[in-house]
């Protein structure tokens, strides 16, 4: 679809946005880049006035919500958004989201869905499990530097996708036809547990690292103890709980469907982040 003179990657120097960004630049595509610190322009979910500079020409864009939030403000950010976006000539709207929202209205994420299948705008939504990239950027990093990933996720799996296989379906629903009406779930091609994590990544690393358990309970007044609220901490405990009682061991098609191929294993993550130096302690 080259007719979009213009696209809009919220979040954009962020794990998916910044991925998404380098593809459609490498493709010749014109890009625009927008985060409340960083980009080709600045915007705030917070602050509509903020919005207009970049939605300005825009006709293809990608949504995600930096904070998901419980609170009702926090869940009437992307609507409003979307309705700016319309407003505002945009065609086309890529946005990112979680698994389990369907009939759930209790989903953080659920009203920013509805907003966007009833935008009247071609729409795709994109609902990725558990990054595989959490163990080298961000969340699990530094448990993976120090040796010990201490999360309450006992012995149950999950299948970590990719966050080049979500940048790949994102950039070809905000690119090419065939997309529009499309959610697309998308997990890594196994489940595995965080145990059999560790090990793969203590091997590509060349030392020690291992999944310690620890109960949900204890796992929330620790996340206190460093800082973390309340709501935040339990919030997050259930999230791992999920994987803890086996609730998040399914694998989807997305990848295949929107891309008409397998995603990417684990093991490849692994080999790409050892090799990029991602678990480097020197």
């Amino acid at each position: 679809m080259n007719d979009i003179p213009q696209i809009l990657i919220i979040g954009g120097t962020g794990k998916t946005g910044r991925r998404i960004a380098r593809r459609l630049r490498d493709a010749g595509l014109a890009v625009r880049t927008a985060s409340r610190t960083s980009g080709d322009v600045l915007i705030d979910l917070g602050r509509p006035q903020t919005w207009p500079p970049a939605l300005d020409g825009v006709t293809a864009a990608y949504l995600l919500e930096p904070q998901v939030q419980a609170a009702e403000e926090g869940q009437r950010r992307i609507p409003r958004l979307v309705d700016a976006a319309a407003a505002a000539g945009v065609r086309r709207l890529v946005l990112l989201s979680a698994p389990g929202t369907e009939g759930n209205p209790d989903h953080p994420l659920w009203r920013a869905e509805q907003a966007v299948m009833n935008s009247g705008l071609e729409w795709t939504i994109v609902q990725p499990t558990w990054f595989a990239q959490n163990f080298s950027e961000d969340f699990w990093r530094p448990g993976i530097l120090a040796g010990s990933l201490v999360l309450p996720v006992g012995d149950g799996v999950t299948a970590f996708v990719d966050a080049e296989d979500i940048a790949d379906v994102a950039a070809a629903a905000l690119t090419r036809d065939g997309h529009h009406g499309q959610v697309y779930v998308l997990t890594g091609p196994r489940a595995i547990g965080f145990g059999e994590a560790a090990g793969l990544i203590s091997q590509a690393a060349g030392r020690p690292i291992r999944h310690v358990d620890i109960g949900p309970e204890e796992f929330i007044q620790a996340q206190i103890a460093d800082g973390v609220p309340a709501g935040a901490a339990r919030q997050m405990t259930g999230l791992y709980t999920s994987i803890r009682d086996g609730r998040a061991a399914a694998l989807s098609d997305g990848v295949q469907r929107a891309l008409g191929r397998q995603p990417r294993p684990f093991e490849d993550f692994v080999a790409a982040a050892a090799a990029a130096g991602d678990w480097s302690t020197s």
